[in-house]
């Protein structure tokens, strides 16, 4: 296999260029990147001295810049992490991520169906749903009416009717996934986790936004990576697969919960105004990932798993490593 990962110097595309580096059939996997502000490399210390691994310094948005990594490095799969996500980011800014979610994704495409590569794969979001009630047992499955809330998931949502509409037209072989949030190491410390923890560190008081009860499904980025790659290899065309894990927790329980794997109390946390348009809970069925490529996980770890990531950002010093 050779792969073009797009962002894959960010938080969870760096995760996933590991994953496949470490696979005994990739080929060459080349990572692009525009390395802003949410990129760092020291994410792929452990590869870049492999002879598989390349790196193209890149903006999806500039068809020249495309072109010239396909025609290099002629690969057979092109996984597009390229984003920006950050929701309240959106909301102050919202045309970037318009032009890079959106616009980006048509780029990668055209050069896609151009140089005749076999399988474009778009990276999506359990935000494009919006969200469901806290009090339900209700959760999103890949048929689920598309209700994006904020202006990052709504250019996501933007990006996944485009690639589906280029399925159709032009018989694009692609497919989806939309995952829950992701942890792990190496994210960035604009994210809860890491910037709990960094705070929690320093002493400094943790927003937390309305009263807390926000509640999401949380995933570690390696087992994101394996459905991803589960989806690349046997995923149909033109298919939607959701990724979860079933792990749902509130806001305000796993700032406590971070809070006392560190030692530290409730006295830090600072409640502050909710954030505009913000989602109340999401959970994803991930019940066709299970039955069409047999992929699951385990859920009775996430503490053990989480404790080794907040163990791992207490040792950083870069706001990037955490």
């Amino acid at each position: 296999m050779r792969l073009i990962v797009t962002g894959g110097a960010g938080f969870i595309g760096s995760a996933f260029v590991r994953h496949m580096m470490r696979r005994d059939d990739t080929e060459a996997l080349m990572v692009f990147d525009a390395m802003t502000y949410a990129a760092d490399m020291a994410r792929l210390e452990s590869v870049v001295d492999d002879k598989r691994f390349s790196f193209f310094k890149g903006d999806i948005r500039s068809r020249k810049d495309v072109d010239e990594a396909i025609s290099s490095f002629h690969p057979d799969t092109i996984v597009n992490f390229a984003a920006e996500s950050h929701v309240d980011r959106s909301i102050d800014s919202p045309s970037i991520f318009l032009e890079t979610n959106v616009l980006g994704t048509g780029v990668l495409m055209d050069a896609t169906l151009e140089a005749g590569v076999r399988r474009f794969h778009q990276v999506s979001t359990d935000e494009v749903y919006g969200d469901l009630p806290i009090d339900s047992d209700e959760r999103f499955s890949e048929g689920s009416p598309l209700r994006p809330s904020s202006p990052y998931s709504a250019s996501k949502a933007a990006a996944d009717l485009l690639v589906l509409s280029y399925v159709r037209t032009y018989g694009l072989d692609a497919t989806i996934s939309r995952c829950t949030n992701n942890y792990g190491p190496w994210q960035h410390e604009e994210k809860l986790i890491p910037m709990t923890v960094s705070k929690a560190l320093k002493g400094e008081s943790i927003p937390v936004y309305g009263d807390g009860s926000n509640v999401r499904e949380w995933i570690h980025a390696d087992d994101h990576s394996t459905a991803i790659e589960a989806v690349i290899r046997k995923g149909r065309k033109g298919e939607i697969y959701n990724i979860g894990s079933g792990i749902e927790i509130s806001n305000i329980a796993l700032i406590r919960m971070i809070l006392s794997m560190l030692g530290k109390d409730g006295s830090l946390i600072r409640f502050v105004p909710d954030r505009p348009g913000h989602d109340r809970r999401y959970a994803l069925d991930a019940g066709k990932l299970r039955r069409e490529l047999g992929v699951s996980f385990p859920t009775g770890d996430f503490q053990k798993r989480l404790q080794e990531v907040i163990s791992g950002c207490s040792c950083k010093t870069s706001p990037t490593s955490l």
